[in-house]
């Protein structure tokens, strides 16, 4: 079975900063867009970044702008979440997705949830003093 796990979730203070980490098992990241998505209680599920698989081109939500970067370190098939400048907003159970794009990924669609196929189990963030 595909797994993704994911890790590096916490309690921290706003304005703090967390990475979280995405590590891939029994399949290689090398060809499939890597994203991040997080649900907060009461809310839907959103998408907060992606990375692409052929170019590395990256996708962020507004939200996230300027505050999250997400990268990936093939070499180790894992994925990184850097989140500085942490708000209360910013609490949530944070998912690693991985899609296998067959005809080439369609940036367009990075936030949607049905493009990817593999998700981890989620790791939670509270940011709260």
């Amino acid at each position: 079975q595909l797994q993704l796990v994911e890790s590096g979730g916490g309690l921290v203070q706003p304005g703090g900063s967390l990475r979280l980490s995405c590590a891939a098992s029994r399949f290689t990241l090398d060809y499939y867009a890597i994203g991040w998505f997080r649900q907060a209680p009461g809310k839907e599920r959103e998408g907060v970044s992606c990375i692409s698989s052929e170019f590395g081109t990256t996708y962020y939500a507004d939200p996230v702008k300027g505050r999250f970067t997400i990268s990936r370190d093939n070499a180790n098939n894992t994925a990184y979440l850097q989140m500085n400048s942490l708000k209360p907003e910013d609490t949530a159970v944070y998912y690693c997705v991985a899609s296998l794009p067959l005809q080439g990924f369609d940036g367009s669609k990075w936030s949607e949830p049905l493009v990817y196929d593999i998700w981890g189990q989620g790791t939670q963030v509270t940011v709260s003093s």
